[in-house]
């Protein structure tokens, strides 16, 4: 896992990038970011809906499990319209997915820092990243009535300290990596 993870730490730098990125604009004009999330986990959701209905008609006869993925397609689909008809609505609701995928992201992110501390140091990055997924996660449970406005200044902070932190850990795994090339897997 770990072997991997430095391997394509270009990869964590990109996604702390994209964070950054995205933490600043939201920071420019949330009113802006928020009605673009919302429209774009709409057309998400509806888009990944189709494809898992085609999915699940076109392995019908080799997939047991074909039914579960039609009804997950259709779901996507009944979301991805539901959004886009009722964005206001969508907003609250938006905000309880991000609120869990914060906290849930942020104990993975924690058990994953505890297993790389066994390989190299310096895992605080990842320990900071998943303490402030797991925060930011909470925050948005315990204030949702502060305004979605509000909420999308918090996401953009957070976004923007995600990223730093993101890029932070690459730097670190890629120096890892290169002091460690040409070293085999059992003893990396």
């Amino acid at each position: 896992m770990v072997q991997g993870l430095a391997r394509n730490w270009w990869v964590v730098a990109l996604q702390g990038l994209a964070a950054i990125l995205f933490g600043v604009l939201t920071l420019i004009n949330p009113a802006i970011s928020l009605a673009t999330l919302i429209l774009f986990f709409g057309a998400y959701a509806l888009a990944d809906g189709i494809f898992g209905i085609v999915a699940a008609v076109s392995r019908r006869r080799s997939e047991p499990r074909w039914l579960a993925l039609l009804l997950s397609g259709i779901l996507g689909v009944l979301i991805g319209v539901a959004t886009l008809l009722m964005p206001g609505v969508t907003a609250l609701v938006l905000l309880y997915i991000i609120a869990s995928w914060a906290v849930i992201r942020g104990i993975m992110e924690i058990a994953a820092a505890i297993q790389l501390r066994k390989v190299i140091t310096g895992e605080f990055w990842l320990i900071l990243a998943g303490i402030l997924s797991v925060a930011f996660g909470v925050l948005l449970f315990v204030f949702p009535g502060s305004g979605a406005l509000a909420v999308t200044l918090w996401i953009g902070a957070f976004a923007t300290v995600f990223g730093i932190a993101l890029i932070a850990l690459a730097l670190r795994l890629r120096g890892w990596h290169r002091e460690f090339i040409g070293r085999s897997p059992a003893t990396a």
